[in-house]
C-alpha cells in the first residue's frame, strides 16, 4: 500500500468514525428519552399508589389487612420473575490504530462508509489483538528483516524459520518458500511487495479447501434439519464454541436447538444449560448417570422436527483419538441421525486449541481419517503464537475453517474470513 493509498484508507476511517459516533449519540439520546418517560410513568404510578394507599387507610380494619396480603402476595411474584440476560452491545471507542485498521480492512472488502457497524469494528480489533502474540514472534522480526530491502534467498531462509516456529506448518511453509524462490527467479521483489506476495499465498492457503467443500460460508440451509456434530479432544473449548454458536445462530433468526450429548464429563450438560439460557436455546439432555449419547440426539431430533429447527447443535463427549469406544459412540450418533432423518444436511466439526500448535494439526490429521470431517473451528487465538497452525489445518488436511474464536466472551466466535485473518496475522504492515 502506497503513503497516498493510506492516506486515503485513514480519511475513510476518520469518516466512518464520525459517522459511526453520530449513531451512537443518536441512540444514547433515543435510551435516555425512553429512560426518562420510563421514570416519568414510575412516578405517576407511585403518585397513584399513593392515592390508593390512603384511600384504604379509610376502609375497615379486616379490609386493609386482606389488602396488605394482597399487595405482599403481588411483590414477591415480582422478585421472583427473573429478566433474561442482556448481552452488552460494543461500545465504540477511541479513532485509534485498531480503528483506522479495522475500517480499512472492511473498506478493502467493499464496504461502504454507511455500511459498517460498530460490532463488525469490535469483532475486527479483537481478532488483531488476539493474533497480536503469532504476529510479535512472526511479522515483527520479518519486518525487521526484510526492511526496505530487496528479498534475497537468504532472507527467504529467514522468512522459512519465522513460518514454521509460527506453526504454520512444514507444507504450507515449503508451498509459501518456493512461490517466493520462482517470483525472486522471475523479478527484484522488494520488502513491500514481498510482504504483500506473502499475504496472497498465505489467503491461497487457507481458501483452497473452502473453496473445494463448494461452501464458502457454512449457514444453516432453510427448509431442511441441519445437523452439526461438535467433535474434539477435551479442553479444546467444545461445549463454549457450541454455546457461543447457539448464540449465533439464534441471533441470525435461525431456529436452534441443542443436544447435550456428552455424557461422559461431568458438569457438561449443566454447563451447555447455562450457554443455553444466555443464548434463549433450549437443550435436550438426560440427567441419569452415564446416559447413552445417541439416545439424547434421538430425542433432539424428534423435538426438532416437532418444532420445525432449522438447526440442531450436538455436544459430543471429548475423545482421544486412541479410544475406539469413543469414535464407535460418534458412528452410532450419525447411524441414529441417517435413520431418523435421512435428508438432513449433517456438518462435523472438529474444534482446535489454537494454542495447542502441531498437537492440535495431529489431532486433526487423526480425527480427518476416523471422524468424517467437514470443517475445523480454531479456538483460543488470543493470547497464543501459534496461530498460525490455522495454515497447516488448511493445507495439510484439506479442512476448510468454518469459525475461529478469539475470546471468552459470547459474541467472541464468528465465521472465518480468510482475508481478515490474513490481514489481522500480517497487521503491522
Amino acid at each position: 500500500m502506497t503513503n497516498t493509498d493510506s492516506d486515503n484508507s485513514r480519511e475513510w476511517a476518520a469518516q466512518a468514525y464520525a459517522l459511526l459516533k453520530k449513531q451512537q449519540e443518536e441512540q444514547k439520546q433515543e435510551l435516555q428519552k425512553k429512560e426518562e418517560q420510563k421514570q416519568e410513568l414510575q412516578k405517576k404510578e407511585e403518585q397513584k399508589q399513593e392515592l390508593q394507599k390512603k384511600e384504604e387507610q379509610k376502609q375497615e380494619l379486616q379490609k386493609k389487612e386482606e389488602q396488605k396480603q394482597v399487595l405482599t402476595d403481588s411483590a414477591n411474584k415480582e422478585k421472583i420473575a427473573v429478566p433474561p440476560e442482556i448481552i452488552a452491545e460494543p461500545e465504540l471507542g477511541e479513532l485509534d490504530d485498531n480503528f483506522t485498521w479495522s475500517a480499512m480492512v472492511l473498506a478493502a472488502q467493499g464496504k461502504k462508509i454507511n455500511q459498517i457497524s460498530i460490532d463488525e469494528i469490535d469483532w475486527l480489533t479483537k481478532l488483531r489483538r488476539g493474533l497480536e502474540e503469532t504476529r510479535k514472534g512472526f511479522v515483527t522480526e520479518l519486518l525487521d528483516k526484510l526492511g526496505d530491502d530487496p528479498l534475497t534467498p537468504e532472507s527467504l531462509d529467514d522468512l522459512e524459520t519465522l513460518l514454521i516456529r509460527a506453526d504454520v506448518g512444514i507444507d504450507s511453509t515449503d508451498k509459501v518458500i518456493s512461490s517466493l524462490r520462482t517470483k525472486l527467479n522471475e523479478e527484484v521483489v522488494g520488502g513491500e511487495a514481498g510482504i504483500k506476495f506473502l499475504k496472497k499465498e498465505l489467503k491461497l492457503i487457507i481458501d483452497k479447501p473452502i473453496k473445494n467443500s463448494g461452501t464458502d460460508l457454512l449457514v444453516p440451509k432453510k427448509g431442511k434439519l441441519n445437523v452439526w456434530l461438535l467433535v474434539g479432544v477435551n479442553g479444546v473449548g467444545k461445549t463454549t464454541t457450541l454455546g457461543k454458536l447457539a448464540y449465533l445462530s439464534s441471533r441470525s433468526n435461525y431456529k436452534t436447538l441443542i443436544a447435550a450429548a456428552d455424557t461422559f464429563r461431568a458438569a457438561a450438560v449443566e454447563q451447555l444449560q447455562v450457554w443455553g439460557e444466555r443464548s434463549n436455546v433450549d437443550v435436550i439432555s438426560n440427567q441419569s448417570k452415564n446416559a447413552d449419547p445417541a439416545a439424547v440426539v434421538f430425542d433432539a431430533i424428534n423435538s426438532a422436527k416437532k418444532r420445525n429447527v432449522d438447526l440442531l447443535l450436538v455436544d459430543t463427549a471429548g475423545r482421544l483419538q486412541t479410544k475406539n469406544n469413543l469414535m464407535d459412540e460418534l458412528s452410532k450418533i450419525k447411524k441414529i441421525i441417517d435413520k431418523k432423518v435421512p435428508d438432513a444436511i449433517v456438518e462435523s466439526l472438529l474444534v482446535l486449541d489454537a494454542s495447542q500448535g502441531q498437537n492440535g494439526l495431529k489431532q486433526a490429521k487423526s480425527f480427518a481419517k476416523s471422524a468424517n470431517l467437514s470443517g475445523a473451528i480454531i479456538t483460543k487465538l488470543d493470547g497464543t503464537s501459534r496461530g498460525g497452525v490455522s495454515l497447516a489445518v488448511s493445507e495439510e488436511v484439506n479442512l476448510p475453517i468454518r469459525f475461529i474464536g478469539a475470546g471468552e466472551g459470547i459474541k467472541d466466535l464468528r465465521p472465518f474470513n480468510s482475508y481478515e485473518f490474513v490481514e489481522a496475522m500480517l497487521a503491522d504492515k
